[in-house]
């Protein structure tokens, strides 16, 4: 995920902003980490570059 991405991003729960949490980065691609929202708390992880952005209840029974 590039840095810029979260400029377009909202959380899918409540809309609102998300604040970036990189924990492996190269150069200006997030590889790893997650993102956070700041109204709700909700978290989303980024693996291999792929934020994770579905609703609570897919990632939780692991739906596709």
């Amino acid at each position: 995920m590039k840095k810029k991405t979260l400029e377009i991003l909202a959380c899918p729960e409540c809309k609102g902003e998300l604040e970036l949490r990189p924990e492996v980065e190269e150069g200006e691609e997030i590889l790893e980490g997650e993102l956070i929202c700041k109204s709700c708390g909700e978290r989303y992880i980024i693996t291999e570059g792929i934020p994770d952005l579905r609703p609570k209840e897919m990632r939780e029974s692991g739906g596709d």
